[in-house]
């Protein structure tokens, strides 16, 4: 820790009253910031929404000189200086969407200590002409956010995060914070390591989520399963649908258009200026949904994201949380939704053995996809198992808010049946030589005498027609779990079966093996409806906390549609103005006056002295442009 004048807490809490306008610290926060304005290293793991940005803001505040903020989101940076100067912070960044006249400005405010925040990106940063510009200035802190990006073993690696540890050399005395929503144990300590952090104060709020609804659904037409997601529970809202490729996200994002549902399309094949324009269109419009690849989201400060959808299975459960995490980081009613099958298992399998990665890579690869598969097929409640992967514990052993929870699934003894699946491969290799997919062994299991059956002679197999008493569907899922847990593994071209090691196991019946039998539909949605967690208004876009009366749903649409004209006078993202959840809180306490106005969570005084007397004039049922209201 350096030595730094003692700077009194009641002046970081006097910026959160003020300038952010909230009433108190939340969680670890306070905490956090009195260690880093007494001049202290941290390293700080809170779920994305959990409020990370202020435990570096307001430090940065407090201290003298700017706070230099690292970041890997260089199409974000415009918004979140935005967002800062509309709070009235002096804030301002460096990158390299600049012409040479603006990075001249941008470096004279910081030279004179004009700056009270300062975004860079890592790649710029390690560049000799920015290190000579911070020596020139006072630095308050540096903040690395995204902090993740460090981790070679993660999954959102950035080879600029690793010449990050030059900080501590150049700038001893400079306290750093490095701040991250997803990390396990392992990668907690590689961050750690490799920023050199390792005397650092660890904070680790609770990754815990509880507005979030975590449902996992077995593929069967994922277009119409979604389509009828997005038509059912979440008609008009903002949310994002990752998919696994480019092709898919355009196929998926054209289909969406065409049934009556706005959508963008986001990846790496597309034009930089496409994808900057879609995303500025997602942030700053309503009930937009953004089709993307994982590489778009990482930092999206839209608060009002009411659903995340997945139509292929994530590579790892750090993946899947972060991605997730980007819903409803306002606190309503959020769903995380993914749809899974038995060619998620193939596809992720082949992906690792087919990798240029060396033997460790794959290990770790197939690691994070084997914990991934175990959420996916458990039976107890997911988000007791997805804590338990950052090591730490439940609330309680059922959230009341996951699929498993609403509409328990059943188990059953899958012993039989995978002693019959294993048999058939088994067969079909001493027998025939040969190997087949699933589908073949599946219709050997069946009695189905196909064409490729009755060429290859599969219906005189001992195993032909065993497994009559049960569906296709039931053993797409035997398969698929058989996989899941090791028994069975997948090679080649044509994602032929083979057994594995684990497989005699099973053959010998030395182990029972439990499995997971599909929910029907119509069952989880009669779960899901009764769920406090997933509690709507009757109005379609954006959820409503249970609480929130009706009787004020109408003032809370004419601050809507008031915030979206200022928006989009002013070309910024709505939620910069005021998020949904202030506004929701100014509808109930229908202010009179500034001052009453200025006691809602989120009503700092530089924004009621731009927006006081315009939201007062909505609240009195008035226009704030001075135009006469219309006769609707």
């Amino acid at each position: 820790m350096t030595s730094a004048p003692a700077i009194p807490v009641s002046r970081a809490i006097d910026a959160l009253n003020r300038i952010f306008g909230y009433p108190e610290f939340r969680g670890q926060q306070r905490e956090i910031v009195e260690h880093v304005i007494s001049g202290g290293d941290a390293l700080v793991l809170m779920p994305t929404g959990g409020g990370k940005s202020l435990c570096y803001q307001i430090p940065a505040l407090v201290r003298p000189g700017t706070g230099v903020v690292i970041s890997p989101l260089i199409a974000l940076m415009q918004d979140q200086v935005d967002a800062l100067r509309t709070l009235g912070v002096r804030a301002n960044f460096l990158n390299s969407t600049q012409d040479f006249d603006e990075r001249r400005l941008v470096e004279a405010e910081f030279v004179a200590g004009e700056l009270d925040l300062l975004y860079v990106a890592p790649e710029g940063l390690g560049t000799p002409a920015v290190q000579r510009l911070l020596d020139r200035g006072e630095i308050s802190l540096f903040a690395i956010d995204e902090a993740h990006c460090v981790s070679q073993w993660g999954h959102d690696f950035r080879p600029d995060y690793l010449a990050l540890s030059m900080l501590h050399e150049r700038w001893p005395d400079v306290p750093r914070i490095a701040l991250t929503a997803t990390a396990t144990t392992t990668t907690r300590g590689e961050i750690a390591e490799r920023l050199r952090l390792t005397s650092a104060r660890h904070f680790t709020a609770s990754f815990d989520r509880p507005n979030i609804q975590y449902r996992i659904v077995g593929k069967n037409e994922p277009k119409r399963q979604l389509l009828d997601l997005l038509r059912t529970e979440h008609p008009g809202d903002a949310g994002i649908v990752y998919c696994l490729s480019r092709a898919s996200v355009d196929k998926h994002a054209e289909f969406l258009s065409a049934n009556g549902i706005p959508a963008l399309p986001y990846h790496a094949g597309l034009s930089p200026q496409t994808r900057q324009e879609n995303q500025a269109r997602f942030l700053r419009e309503d009930g937009l949904v953004m089709v993307a690849t994982i590489a778009f989201g990482m930092g999206i400060d839209k608060p009002d994201v009411r659903f995340v959808a997945h139509l292929d299975l994530p590579k790892s459960v750090e993946g899947y949380y972060q991605e997730t995490g980007r819903a409803g980081r306002d606190g309503l009613p959020s769903t995380a939704w993914l749809a899974y099958g038995l060619q998620d298992v193939v596809q992720q399998r082949k992906m690792i053995d087919s990798s240029e990665g060396d033997l460790a890579f794959r290990r770790n690869a197939a690691s994070h996809l084997d914990a991934m598969l175990a959420l996916c097929e458990t039976v107890s409640c997911r988000r007791e198992r997805l804590l338990a992967y950052f090591d730490q514990e439940a609330p309680s052993a059922r959230c009341g808010n996951c699929d498993t929870c609403l509409a328990p699934p059943e188990s059953w003894d899958g012993t039989v049946p995978a002693q019959k699946l294993l048999s058939t491969v088994f067969r079909l290799k001493k027998e025939r030589n040969q190997k087949f997919g699933a589908g073949q062994s599946i219709d050997i299991l069946l009695g189905k005498r196909t064409d490729k059956v009755s060429q290859f002679r599969h219906d005189e197999l001992s195993v032909f027609g065993i497994g009559a008493d049960l569906r296709d569907t039931e053993w797409r899922g035997v398969v698929r779990q058989l996989l899941a847990g090791g028994y069975l593994a997948v090679e080649g071209e044509y994602s032929t079966l083979v057994l594995t090691d684990r497989s005699s196991s099973v053959l010998r019946g030395e182990v029972t093996l439990m499995m997971r039998r599909e929910i029907p539909a119509q069952r989880l949605r009669a779960g899901t409806s009764s769920s406090a967690g997933s509690s709507r208004s009757s109005r379609a876009p954006a959820a409503a906390p249970a609480d929130f009366p009706a009787e004020a749903e109408p003032l809370f649409e004419r601050l809507r549609a008031w915030r979206a004209s200022i928006a989009k006078a002013q070309a910024i993202p709505p939620y910069v103005i005021f998020h949904d959840k202030t506004l929701r809180a100014i509808a109930v306490l229908e202010p009179s006056s500034l001052d009453q106005l200025g006691t809602v969570s989120g009503v700092g005084q530089s924004k009621l002295t731009k927006f006081g007397d315009d939201v007062l004039a909505v609240v009195r049922g008035e226009d704030p442009s001075g135009e006469e209201p219309s006769a609707e």
